[in-house]
């Protein structure tokens, strides 16, 4: 997995500012936001790439299933890495 989206979502989960930009972003959204994928690749990730933390649809999929797999059965530590919002997956 790529560990972009693991350090991502820990800056997203700690820092209010990077929290408000997505939602700034999600808010000016022109498309569906009904369309996840559409929403994902072009909010959440561009802004992730501009932190220099790149990562893909797919990447973003497998550290959801991990998190939800960590949390759901209590295995591993999920601190930091618990997405507050919905998930974008």
């Amino acid at each position: 997995m790529n560990e972009n989206v693991v350090k991502f979502f820990e800056l997203y989960n700690s820092d209010p500012e990077l929290q408000a930009r997505v939602q700034a972003a999600e808010d000016a959204y022109p498309g569906s936001t009904e369309i996840r994928e559409y929403v994902v690749e072009d909010v959440l990730i561009p802004i992730a790439e501009e932190m220099g933390l790149g990562f893909t649809l797919l990447d973003l999929k497998k550290y959801e299933t991990r998190v939800q797999f960590q949390h759901s059965t209590g295995e591993g530590s999920t601190e930091g890495h618990i997405v507050e919002r919905p998930v974008y997956w």
